[in-house]
């Protein structure tokens, strides 16, 4: 039983935006278009990636908002997959989010923001800038709930301001290439191609964290009437702000200076603002990467602290001070960022983050089928729109995801797999040291 929070200390319908959009903007959209430029060139089926990523998306909201407003309880696929399918594959899930989903990016986007200062003071060391950052924002969110919606809700907002006037520029700079977003002969086929479905592995990535509401679900006002909007809105906003970025990228600057490169974000500044397109870049890119470190922050104790809630033997993660703040599950996700920072161990996570998150969206929707039949007079206060058949283009266009990364990335796509396998096996490890089992009496 979660305990109850007074209005006052809820998420408000707008937080919770800012939360979801900040969560998604991240590092993938200023990095993706080097690699998809590596297999495909032409203008259309790039742009598609992020269209149909962003319909993909959207399809995974529809479900995902039928499962939040019917059990409105924070973790996430952890809470949802344990109480549907079962406990060790909600466990899993709950291992992948906490590590995979958000710990891992939010060390990322910590380096990421130390490098794009370093361009513009060489002096400093990146790494020393990542550790202060995630501390400084670690305390405001253990700080108390309130000040971390406010640094949330200004970031945020910074961050948008930022993009917006970065497109702006890039619209009316007189330094652009000629091309065209209309589709040529053989476009049509590669958007059936293999390197068309592995593409979309970044896409997904990029697109993570559509479903953060999810973790905090508990915590937002009116959760049954809102989770589902939160979702839809945050996506509709965030795919065209990434249509129009790589609309950007490509018209400002030449593909043969991107191809293979990580610095799409950076290039395009230089080509846009010229000489000065490398510090006011970098500074941009610094700020808008804090809203992003906040988000992943916040939500990923929220997990940690539902499965202490449910294994005796973890147990101490579920504690919360006086501010209702998960501080055991805040100091140990701190701990293991630091960790990670110190040793770098998470560059090769990053690579096949994707597809081990895609494993943990496709097993939830699949839990939407068996919720419908195992509890078909459970109260729904949101049904699934275009049910059965948005939870069935999300699976198949997944499923058709990975059987391409089993052909064209094996070694990263088989990793996914094990560690979704591995977790599992350690549900069942830890489950003879647990004095009791998960409680499955949620769904009433």
């Amino acid at each position: 039983m979660q305990p109850k929070l007074f209005a006052k200390d809820l998420i408000s319908f707008k937080t919770s935006i800012a939360f979801v959009i900040a969560s998604m903007i991240g590092t993938g959209v200023f990095t993706s278009l080097g690699y998809q430029l590596l297999d495909i060139t032409s203008i259309f089926p790039l742009l598609m990636l992020w269209f149909i990523g962003g319909i993909l998306s959207l399809c995974g909201a529809f479900t995902y908002g039928e499962l939040g407003s019917a059990l409105p309880q924070s973790g996430g696929e952890y809470r949802l997959l344990s109480i549907i399918l079962h406990p060790s594959i909600g466990f899993s899930a709950g291992i992948v989010s906490a590590t995979v989903g958000f710990t891992a990016p939010a060390v990322l986007a910590s380096l990421a923001l130390g490098n794009y200062l370093k361009a513009i003071f060489p002096n400093i060391n990146a790494s020393y800038v990542a550790i202060i950052v995630i501390l400084f924002i670690h305390l405001i969110h253990m700080s108390s709930l309130n000040a971390g919606k406010k640094f949330q809700d200004i970031s945020t907002l910074l961050k948008i301001i930022l993009i917006t006037a970065f497109i702006f520029f890039g619209f009316v700079s007189s330094n652009s290439q000629n091309i065209s977003i209309f589709p040529k002969t053989g476009d049509i086929s590669i958007l059936f191609s293999p390197n068309f479905a592995v593409s979309l592995v970044w896409v997904s990535y990029s697109y993570s964290g559509w479903n953060s509401v999810i973790y905090f679900v508990s915590e937002v006002q009116n959760p049954s009437k809102n989770v589902t909007k939160i979702m839809l809105f945050s996506i509709i906003f965030v795919m065209i702000i990434y249509l129009l970025l790589n609309y950007i990228f490509l018209l400002a600057t030449p593909i043969k200076d991107m191809v293979g490169k990580v610095e799409i974000g950076y290039l395009a500044g230089v080509a846009i603002f010229g000489k000065i397109g490398a510090t006011i870049v970098s500074i941009g890119i610094s700020i808008l990467l804090l809203s992003t470190i906040s988000s992943y922050v916040f939500i990923g104790p929220r997990i940690i602290k539902a499965m202490g809630e449910d294994n005796s033997i973890i147990s101490f993660f579920s504690y919360e001070n006086s501010k209702k703040i998960p501080t055991a599950a805040f100091i140990f996700q701190l701990a293991l960022s630091l960790l990670l920072l110190f040793t770098s161990s998470f560059n090769q996570v990053l690579v096949y983050a994707g597809v081990t998150l895609i494993l943990v969206t496709i097993l939830t929707v699949v839990s939407l089928f068996v919720l419908r039949i195992k509890k078909p007079s459970l109260h729904r206060p949101y049904k699934t729109w275009g049910y059965p058949f948005t939870p069935m283009v999300f699976l198949i266009i997944n499923i058709w995801i990975l059987y391409y990364c089993l052909d064209n990335v094996f070694y990263e796509t088989i990793i996914g797999f094990l560690i979704i396998l591995f977790s599992t096996f350690l549900y069942f490890f830890l489950s003879k040291f647990n004095k009791s089992d998960y409680k499955k009496t949620n769904i009433t």
